[in-house]
């Protein structure tokens, strides 16, 4: 896996993926950003959202239950020192689906953090990850 980095002005970057896809990161403007893009501790929960994610909705998928959405709401708390790294992440799971079995989606969730989600895998390395999720029938 590769990816690119290209400064464009001030505090703003591209970022180009081995997959072809680009996305514009920038600061704030108390650091010299014009704020027209996410931050890059942004686009970390960001992927690992997207990870996790994933690997919910295809493990639920997997399992025939019928999920119709998943949104990870993530919450996280960074040291106050540089460097200025996760210490807390919590990543609370909103499954809609028709008569979804509760049991099933605390496995797909458990299963996402301990064994198949890299990046929260990752990330755990350097921070306390905690889970939850609440089932929305739809």
């Amino acid at each position: 896996m590769k990816a690119r980095i290209k400064w464009v002005e001030q505090a703003t970057f591209l970022g180009e993926a081995d997959s072809g896809h680009a996305v514009v990161m920038d600061g704030p403007p108390e650091h010299g950003g014009r704020n027209l893009g996410v931050r890059p501790m942004e686009m970390l929960l960001l992927g690992m959202g997207g990870c996790t994610a994933f690997d919910v909705v295809h493990i639920l998928k997997k399992s025939r239950q019928p999920v119709s959405d998943c949104v990870a709401e993530i919450e996280a708390e960074r040291a106050d020192s540089d460097p200025k790294v996760f210490t807390r992440i919590h990543v609370h799971f909103v499954v809609t689906g028709q008569d979804l079995d509760p049991g099933r989606v605390k496995r797909a969730v458990d299963l996402s953090a301990d064994k198949y989600c890299s990046a929260s895998i990752m990330l755990g390395k350097v921070a306390e990850i905690t889970h939850g999720f609440e089932i929305v029938e739809g």
